[in-house]
């Protein structure tokens, strides 16, 4: 079935990267500011639009009528509809999970619930997260969403633009999410049993992740997260970490240049494991393991919202050895980036004519 998106798309521009020359093909376009995408199994695949819509592409083509019986989004600022996964069991549950912007007491807030897609509606609705406390303003949803292989679920947040919120163990901003399916609390969470914490919480010190994925090989969780002016981060994340956000940073204070908490290091905080300065604005990360570029097996691949790239990364032994930028602007801002069933990589442009693109060999 995947084979059919080839069958509508449209080619666009050859690029040549170190190793490889390549191509984007066209698959949809006329989105209202893609954000995130699943592939199904019939080779369909859900887009989520910031803009409050969940559209689905089938056979290769955008059905013009959105998806039906979502919950209500806040779409304010950097808020709105957000990321999309299925359940690892998709098969058995057609389990469908959305992340999302919400207003409630206080202000706005991610959210995360679960429902089926029977039609063109979805239902069977269930909240299963509320980031607290929810915040004035439209900055720093985080959202990104990820399954591990054991089952648990992780979910990005960003500290809603106020700072000092990533290191308050009592509230969720700031920090990486573990849930299980249901929304329940991992018997194993590192704050669990530390009176005042968020017991969903994974982790603190985190500015606005807007990237998760997987290391084949390793089952480690990577993060990416914007940093302020300059100073965006590549982490592993593991339990309980704290990755010093607004403490320490290799970013500063946007406009002024001055200094931001307390340096670059500290003791107890942990160092990112690559960091950019002048910052690129990441969106949207994939480890490449398909057999379309065998050349890039195992790669990190970012999206670039800042400078319209998509970003390659070598990785050696939890090491960045060697970085590699491409695209640089073609195609407008890069808010994800997937690997899909056929082992292609695909790109979703935030615009306000956003696309879908599909990247093959050029060769």
């Amino acid at each position: 079935m995947t084979l059919l998106l080839v069958t509508h798309a449209e080619a666009d521009e050859v690029f040549q990267a170190a190793d490889v020359s390549f191509k984007t093909q066209t698959i949809v376009d006329k989105l209202s500011h893609p954000w995130g995408m699943a592939f199904l199994p019939d080779g369909n695949i859900l887009i989520t639009e910031r803009t409050g819509r969940l559209r689905i592409v089938e056979n290769g083509k955008l059905n013009p009528k959105p998806i039906t019986g979502l919950p209500e989004i806040a779409v304010i600022g950097q808020g709105g509809l957000l990321d999309v996964v299925l359940h690892p069991d998709f098969k058995n549950n057609q389990l469908i999970y959305l992340s999302y912007a919400a207003a409630g007491a206080g202000g706005y807030g991610t959210e995360v619930v679960c429902g089926k897609l029977k039609g063109m509606e979805f239902k069977e609705v269930k909240k299963i997260f509320t980031a607290l406390p929810k915040v004035g303003g439209g900055n720093h949803f985080g959202s990104r969403l990820l399954f591990a292989p054991d089952g648990k679920l992780f979910i990005t947040l960003g500290e809603r633009g106020e700072q000092d919120r990533a290191q308050d163990l009592g509230q969720h901003p700031g920090s990486l999410i573990r849930i299980n399916d249901d929304g329940t609390i991992p018997e194993d969470n590192p704050f669990l049993n530390i009176k005042g914490a968020r017991p969903e919480s994974y982790t603190l010190g985190n500015r606005n992740m807007q990237g998760i994925a997987l290391q084949p090989g390793t089952n480690l969780v990577w993060t990416h997260e914007h940093g302020p002016q300059g100073g965006d981060e590549l982490n592993i994340m593991r339990p309980g970490v704290n990755y010093g956000w607004p403490v320490i940073t290799y970013g500063v204070n946007y406009g002024t240049g001055t200094k931001i908490g307390e340096g670059t290091k500290k003791e107890g905080m942990t160092q990112p494991i690559h960091y950019w300065v002048p910052s690129i604005a990441p969106s949207g990360m994939v480890f490449y393991t398909g057999n379309v570029f065998p050349e890039w097996k195992d790669n990190l691949f970012a999206g670039s919202l800042k400078f319209g790239q998509l970003v390659r990364l070598e990785i050696k032994d939890g090491i960045v050895v060697n970085e590699e930028r491409l695209i640089n602007g073609a195609l407008g801002r890069i808010r994800d980036v997937r690997q899909g069933p056929d082992g292609a990589l695909y790109l979703l442009t935030d615009e306000n004519d956003g696309k879908l693109l599909r990247l093959v060999r050029g060769d």
